[in-house]
């Protein structure tokens, strides 16, 4: 059996606010409230992942790495652009406005209000 992420938990001061967010930067679903008493905000990301948004006390960011296709990654920067949010080509300095990843041809990191760090990265 090929071993594949089913969703993750990422934490948040708000999950809705941040599970919106991160949707309308990624352009993905958003899916109904989950878990037993509704406490999941999902999103997602491809046909087997979902993250799972939680709102917690004194939330402590992650960080979450994306490929995405040359077109996905023009895409999520226009609507980093015009949401006005900053982004950079280092998680230390991911307001930096640049896109020349270390890592790959184009990249940024942007973050949400609890400081989870989200990186995306494109072949071209």
């Amino acid at each position: 059996m090929t071993i594949t992420l089913n969703h993750t938990i990422v934490p948040a001061a708000d999950n809705r606010e941040a599970a919106r967010f991160f949707a309308s930067i990624m352009g993905l679903e958003e899916l109904p409230p989950a878990g037993r008493e509704g406490h999941f905000a999902p999103v997602r990301v491809n046909d087997t992942l979902t993250l799972d948004f939680m709102t917690v006390d004194d939330p402590i960011g992650v960080h979450l790495a994306f490929d995405v296709d040359p077109d996905t990654f023009d895409r999520i920067l226009a609507r980093l652009r015009e949401a006005g949010v900053p982004y950079g080509s280092h998680p230390a300095h991911p307001d930096n406005g640049r896109i020349d990843h270390p890592l790959c041809p184009r990249g940024l990191f942007f973050v949400d209000a609890t400081r989870n760090l989200y990186e995306v990265m494109s072949p071209a």
